[in-house]
């Protein structure tokens, strides 16, 4: 068995693989104040609620877009696991032809999820990662990674909204029934979420002309992340919510290295 481990601005994402199965899978906070001995409480309770043991993990990889939680994490994993893990960067193999002016400037889980992309679809991709913040990711079925853009994520954008307009209240990230609502709550709900998925669109638009303009074929847009459904369901641009993609990534990139 394998264990992955996602670790982005807000949750960190574990999972366990059997071979190419995953047999389970948590989201817990991310909080690079923890220092190994807590992050190894939690890890070892994920375990036994999962009716595993650290004995039955074999290898380990990381993905990080968070610096400075990975020295609490490294030693947490050496302790419990006395596996030294693998982490995603510069000089792991993962079979993506990555064309960023500065390669070592792309994200992990961006790289991460263009491999497992690549490998499950095997098409020219548009890959929409919906977290903290919004990754577009445009990934040939030749494994070329053109690179994309970043946008705040949608909770960063309502948590803006909330904290600068002092008469505006906290709303639940929910789809409003109407466009023209007749209450602040349902205003707000409304400007948010149909605001973002405008943006979405917007960009899926401008990325598939460029795609095209470079000879790609008509991409398939997959989206992945936290949000993804809640966008997902009210738009056709998007032709595909994968939730695991991370996750595969992560496996397919440690299989790729195990030697």
């Amino acid at each position: 068995m394998i264990l992955v481990v996602d670790v982005g601005n807000t949750n960190i994402v574990l999972g366990v693989y059997k071979n190419s199965e995953i047999i389970s899978s948590w989201r817990i906070s991310t909080d690079a104040k923890k220092t190994s001995d807590e992050y190894s409480i939690q890890f070892m309770q994920l375990f036994i609620q999962g009716n595993l043991k650290p004995d039955d993990i074999k290898g380990i990889i990381i993905s990080s877009v968070v610096p400075n939680i990975m020295h609490s994490l490294e030693n947490m994993i050496k302790k419990i696991f006395g596996i030294n893990p693998l982490v995603v960067g510069p000089g792991v193999k993962t079979g993506i032809n990555i064309k960023y002016d500065n390669p070592k400037e792309v994200g992990a889980d961006r790289i991460v999820n263009a491999v497992a992309a690549h490998e499950k679809y095997r098409k020219d991709l548009i890959i929409i990662d919906f977290g903290t913040a919004t990754t577009f990711c445009a990934l040939t079925k030749d494994a070329n990674y053109l690179g994309g853009c970043i946008t705040p994520g949608i909770r960063i954008s309502s948590d803006a909204l909330f904290d600068r307009a002092a008469k505006l209240p906290r709303v639940e990230l929910e789809v409003p029934k109407n466009i023209i609502c007749k209450n602040t709550v349902s205003s707000m709900q409304a400007g948010i979420i149909y605001g973002y998925i405008g943006q979405v669109e917007y960009i899926v638009n401008k990325i598939k002309k460029e795609m095209k303009d470079l000879g790609a074929a008509e991409p398939l847009v997959i989206a992945t992340g936290g949000l993804a459904n809640l966008i997902a369901n009210e738009t056709n641009f998007i032709d595909k919510v994968d939730s695991s993609l991370t996750l595969e990534g992560l496996r397919i990139i440690y299989e790729k290295n195990k030697e």
